[in-house]
Order: structure tokens, then C-alpha cells, then sequence
């Protein structure tokens, strides 16, 4: 098999924490170099990714196969589309930022913690590029391992109940995943003669309606949990609220979208008679989420806390343009999952930031920050704005879309889910005049120091494709079009076959 570029995006990150466990322990200023050195250049290979797409190409592209256990019908397969390629670039730039984000804030156990990062990266990477459902189990279940030490080693006080709590949920729906898995590939195997795990193979077969039913709530249960939907969403704020800074922004940014993500590429095309039948149920989960989590993130008291819920609610818009099945709706949630990547994980920096300085999160022990911190105020207005959609940002473009594809199938849920976009403008602005404006309450407030150039540069591509994307989406969402179309139409003709 000749390596290709897609297994080098995926797994150099693994090599790179190879090669930190056999540097010296002790040499931390190399260690973070060479963490950030590798999460860098695979960035900067993601980007290849990018340039060499065929945007006008609705299939897989990039697609790599190798013999694995094929007398269990397992194979290497790899590839991407319109669909998964803005969700690889996300995931390299987010886990850099992550890293140089970490540049002070991780002193105990620094070698333990920037490997498992890098293996985490790896991990992530595959769930988004794998086109064989065994692989692509391996890689869903290997990324629950660093996650868990990165919460239970370096979060806070309750990080065992929170990283137990995350490994419990997420197995307990990965368990029903793989016996749908494992159904879908005796059933394939029964009527062809073919015993076989790939995906593009599977998805050219018609389930009956029944047995799509079983098969779509055992995947739906599994990425339920991961975007986390209500009502199963409850270890999303103590997983944010115990996990390091670097671990917060992976989570939010890039672990989330697994479920959406597996929701698209898998529950559509496999299951499609299920996923509309099921379009009612998800549209309205979907609404209880997103005015469910605006309501909670209102009161909350802890800055990290208040944009976890934040992240309930965001997710729930995703969720509403993905099963809007139709193109503005699914086009709009792809966005959205890159948008609410860029904002909420700016957002958990910026907490970290400030978290660094007083040692705490609660909104009450801030106030007057403005005349202190200049620079860190306004950049983080920009990221409050973008979250909440301001036109010109990138956050309104996401939202608008979906609510253009939700208004074609139902207006009341458009209607509904408009007023999530209220409620984030009043929880968002109420917490930042609280922090930022107003007098100075707290002496300890007044000898903070601003943003240091490390931090301003760990923000900045945050904040540029913030303001791209705001200003000219047609690069991002020109990627995705072909293949979304070519989803819609693999499912319409589906249903009709089935007719």
C-alpha cells in the first residue's frame, strides 16, 4: 500500500506523541515544540487536503484502501468529501491552538498530557476520514481514551465523576452502534454472499423499513449522545467544567460534530426511510434543546459552565438544518458546526485566559475587566457577537441558512428556533456587561495584565475566519455542495426504489 496523504493528515499526530515519549522527561520547553511543531505542520498538510479538493466532485476523493482481515471483511478504506473535509481542517487547527493555548497552563505531567493530545488528534481524525464502519469504530471508541485521562488527570476537582461520567455515556450508546454494525454486515453478507464492512458498499443496499427503524435508533443513540441531545446531554457541562482549558476546546470544538457528523454521513444514506420518519421527533428534541440550553446558560453563575449549555443549545440549530433534509438545512448545519467550533472554542479560550490570571470563573468576581484588560475585552466582544449571529460574522450566516431550510418544511419549528437566537443575545450580553463592564468590584481585578503576544496569536486565526466567514462564505460552503446534493438525491432515490 502506498501511504497517501489522508494516512499522514491522520496519523502523524500519532507518531509525534511516538516521538515525545522518547524525548527526556525533563526538557519541557522541547516538549511543547515539538507537540506544537507536529500539530502545526499537520495542519499545514490539511490544508493540502483543501487545496487539492475537487469541489465539483460529489464522491469520496483522497481514498485509500489496504487489505486488513479480509477474511472478516475488514478494510483500510479512508477518504473524504464535501461533507467530512471542513470537519478534518477544524479538528488540525483547533488541536495546534489547543496545544499553544496549554504553553503555560499545563506544568504537572507536561510530557503525559501533550501525548495524549496528539493521540486524541489521531483519534478524531480517523472518526471523520474512516469509510469502513469496523475502522471507523475503532477510531469512534480510541478517542474516548484520551478524553477520559485528559478530564480525570488534568481537570478539576471533580474530574473522576466527570470523566467516568463521559466514558459511561458515550459506551453505553457505542455498545448499541455496534450491534447495529454488526447487523448491517451479516445481513449484507446473507444476501450477497459478501461479508463486508465498507460503507460504500453497504449504503448502495435498501433495508427494509422495519429494520431500518432498529438499526437507525441504535446509531441515533450513540450520536445522540456524543452532540449530546437532550435529554442526554447531562455530562456535556461537568465534562466542560472539570476538563483543562485545551480539553474544553477539543470538546466543544471538534467531539461534539462527531454526532452530527455521524448523523449525516451514516443515519441518512443507510437508513433513509427511518431518518424522515424519525424528522419529527429529532426536529423537536432538537427546538427543546435549543431553548432548553439558552434557558439554563441564563442562569448559570460559572463563565465555563454558562458556554457549555451554550453548546446544547448551538447543536440543537445544527440538528434542525441536518434533518431540514433539504439543501439550505444540511448546507447551514455543516456551517454551523464549523462555526460553533470556531466561536465556542475561542470562548474557552478566552475563559482560560482569564481563568489563569484569577484562579476562578465566577461571573460575580469580574466586572470593570474593560479599563484592565483592553485587549482581551474587545476580542472577547467579537467571539460573544459571533456566537450569538451578529450579521457579518459567522455565526449568522450558519443560523440563517438553517432557519431558511427549516422554514420549507415547517415554520412553526422555524419559529421556535428563532427565538433560541434571542435567548443566546440576552444570555451572552448580559454575561459580558456583567464581566466587562461596570466598576472595577474586586482590588484583584485592577493588577491583571492584558494578553500577552502568545495569546493574541492563539486567538487571531480564530477571529480572522470568524470575520471571513461572516463576510464571504462561498469558500466554505462551495466544498460541500456537490456532495450534499449527491446525499439528498442517493437518498430520494432510495425511498422511490423502495416503492
Amino acid at each position: 500500500m502506498r501511504v497517501g496523504l489522508l494516512t499522514v493528515v491522520t496519523f502523524l499526530p500519532a507518531l509525534g506523541a511516538v516521538l515525545l515519549v522518547c524525548l527526556p522527561r525533563r526538557r519541557d520547553g522541547l516538549l511543547r515544540a515539538v507537540a506544537f511543531g507536529v500539530a502545526t505542520l499537520d495542519f499545514l498538510l490539511s490544508l493540502a487536503l483543501y487545496f487539492r479538493f475537487n469541489p465539483g466532485n460529489p464522491g469520496m476523493q483522497f481514498v485509500e484502501r489496504a487489505r486488513w482481515m479480509p477474511g472478516f471483511g475488514v478494510s483500510y478504506v479512508l477518504g473524504i468529501d464535501g461533507i467530512s473535509l471542513l470537519l478534518v481542517l477544524l479538528t488540525t487547527l483547533l488541536t495546534a491552538l489547543a496545544l499553544l493555548s496549554a504553553w503555560t497552563a499545563i506544568r504537572d505531567r507536561l510530557k503525559e498530557f501533550l501525548v495524549t493530545v496528539l493521540l486524541l488528534e489521531t483519534g478524531m481524525l480517523g472518526v471523520f476520514v474512516a469509510l469502513d464502519l469496523f475502522l471507523f469504530y475503532v477510531f469512534w471508541e480510541a478517542m474516548l481514551i484520551p478524553m477520559y485521562f485528559l478530564i480525570g488527570v488534568w481537570g478539576g476537582e471533580r474530574k473522576i465523576y466527570a470523566a467516568i461520567k463521559f466514558v459511561l455515556y458515550t459506551m453505553t450508546g457505542s455498545v448499541l452502534m455496534l450491534l447495529a454494525i454488526l447487523a448491517l454486515y451479516f445481513r449484507h453478507g446473507g444476501q450477497t454472499g459478501q461479508y463486508t464492512f465498507d460503507f460504500l458498499t453497504l449504503q448502495q443496499t435498501t433495508l427494509p423499513p422495519r429494520t431500518q427503524v432498529w438499526l437507525f435508533l441504535a446509531f441515533a443513540l450513540a450520536f445522540a449522545i456524543k452532540v449530546p441531545m437532550v435529554p442526554f446531554h447531562t455530562w456535556l457541562p461537568d465534562a466542560h467544567v472539570e476538563a483543562p482549558t485545551a480539553g474544553s476546546v477539543l470538546l466543544a470544538g471538534v467531539l461534539l460534530k462527531m454526532g452530527t457528523y455521524g448523523f449525516l454521513r451514516f443515519c441518512l444514506p443507510l437508513f433513509p426511510h427511518a431518518s424522515i420518519q424519525f424528522t419529527p421527533v429529532i426536529a423537536w428534541l432538537a427546538i427543546i434543546g435549543i431553548i432548553y440550553g439558552a434557558w439554563v446558560a441564563m442562569v448559570q453563575p460559572d463563565l465555563k459552565k454558562l458556554v457549555a449549555y451554550s453548546s446544547v443549545s448551538h447543536l440543537g440549530f445544527v440538528m434542525l438544518g441536518l434533518f431540514a433534509l433539504n439543501p439550505q438545512g444540511i448546507e447551514g448545519g455543516l456551517l454551523q458546526m464549523v462555526n460553533h467550533g470556531l466561536s465556542t472554542g475561542a470562548l474557552f479560550l478566552l475563559v482560560g485566559m482569564i481563568y489563569e490570571r484569577r484562579h476562578t470563573r465566577l461571573i460575580e468576581e469580574f466586572g470593570g475587566l474593560w479599563r484592565v484588560l483592553p485587549v482581551f475585552s474587545s476580542l472577547f466582544l467579537v467571539v460573544t457577537l459571533s456566537s450569538i449571529g451578529l450579521p457579518g460574522l459567522n455565526g449568522f450566516v450558519g443560523e440563517f441558512l438553517i432557519l431558511v431550510g427549516t422554514f420549507q418544511v415547517k415554520i412553526l419549528w422555524a419559529v421556535l428556533a428563532t427565538s433560541g437566537i434571542i435567548f443566546a443575545a440576552v444570555y451572552m450580553l448580559w454575561m459580558y456587561q456583567r464581566a466587562i463592564f461596570g466598576p472595577i468590584r474586586h482590588e484583584a481585578n485592577r493588577s491583571l495584565r492584558d494578553l500577552n503576544l502568545r495569546e493574541i496569536v492563539v486567538l487571531a486565526p480564530i477571529l480572522v475566519l470568524i470575520v471571513w466567514i461572516g463576510v464571504y462564505p462561498r469558500p466554505f460552503l462551495s466544498v460541500t455542495e456537490a456532495s450534499v446534493s449527491a446525499l439528498l438525491s442517493q437518498v430520494q432515490a432510495k425511498i422511490a426504489q423502495a416503492r
